[in-house]
């Protein structure tokens, strides 16, 4: 009797030492492109946060906006040991062979944000939804816009950018379909389009350049908030401020949100970073403990557009983008 007693006290040990070695086996990697923006920063302490709390070790990288550096920061993780990545990718196709050899090992990768092509072999790329953020933006845009003519200045990331070029798309579609639908015609025109570079400055300048050029901008419509902000210190010193709106088809940077509270700026895409991230984590590691998950290539956080009637809702004064 005591020797089964014994046993089954062994057992038990022996069960709680295991599932606590699982637990400290858990290791996470994050590989960033870049960490020179706090949109990506927040990401990138998000995600670290969400893996503590799962228990996790953690190791993150910072690619520099470098695809090359990105590549070997996947490579040193794999060989560290990780056996969750999440990856921010710097090129939705030079990032493939890195993500199938991480995956070959062993590891469970999880795409976050900017968009991994869906030829790799990972478990899901977590991000918002450019289409239906986009039209969420563009309907509200329709109704202020009150079915009079619209000259908008359009404020781009980077030529080729499939991220920006499905942020405009979506937003301008559902502007056209709102505006027809509501007002039985659409009097929209992009009398510009200027590349930012995703930062504040590049916004500035790329609107000082088209404010120039076309002096009848009604709306500015940026594919990020930041060139948006920039956009409008450029309307500021115009002295144009007053007669042009302000929107964006995402991220909700808590400068905008104070702005949007304040009646400065109309309305932006929700694109919370620190969502992302935890979703992301979450995802693989219940991947890595063999959890069930009904999961397509793609995985979309709720859409939502923001404007001064629900800002509350998203505006912390404390976030770090």
């Amino acid at each position: 009797m005591k020797m089964r007693t014994l046993t089954g006290a062994l057992l038990g040990a022996t069960l709680m030492t295991s599932a606590a070695s699982a637990q400290e086996a858990c290791s996470v990697g994050v590989a960033m492109y870049t960490l020179g923006a706090p949109y990506f920063a927040a990401q990138e302490v998000a995600a670290r946060a969400a893996a503590e709390e799962l228990g996790c070790t953690v190791r993150t990288a910072d690619g520099q906006n470098d695809m090359i550096k990105q590549i070997g920061d996947i490579e040193d993780m794999v060989a560290a040991g990780v056996n969750v990545l999440i990856v921010n990718p710097r090129d939705s196709l030079g990032l493939v062979p890195a993500v199938d050899a991480a995956t070959a090992a062993g590891v469970h990768v999880v795409a976050m944000d900017s968009m991994l092509d869906p030829s790799a072999n990972f478990i899901t790329n977590v991000s918002a939804s450019n289409e239906a953020n986009g039209k969420l933006v563009g309907e509200w845009l329709a109704k202020q816009s009150g079915g009079k003519p619209l000259k908008i200045a359009l404020l781009s990331g980077s030529q080729g950018n499939v991220v920006g070029q499905a942020r405009r798309t979506g937003v301008l579609s559902g502007l056209m379909e709102a505006t027809i639908t509501q007002y039985g015609s659409a009097d929209i025109e992009i009398v510009g389009q200027g590349w930012g570079n995703w930062a504040t400055e590049g916004g500035l300048t790329a609107m000082e350049d088209l404010l120039t050029a076309h002096d009848d901008i009604n709306v500015v419509l940026g594919e990020n908030d930041s060139m948006v902000i920039g956009a409008r210190e450029a309307l500021k010193a115009a002295n144009r401020l007053d007669d042009v709106l302000l929107v964006a088809a995402a991220d909700g940077q808590k400068e905008a949100y104070q702005m949007i509270k304040n009646g400065d700026y109309g309305a932006t895409g929700l694109n919370d970073p620190a969502a992302l991230a935890k979703l992301a984590v979450e995802i693989g590691v219940k991947a890595l403990n063999g959890e069930e998950q009904e999961l397509t290539k793609f995985t979309f956080t709720d859409p939502a557009v923001v404007t001064q009637e629900n800002v509350d809702t998203y505006y912390n004064p404390e976030s770090l983008f």
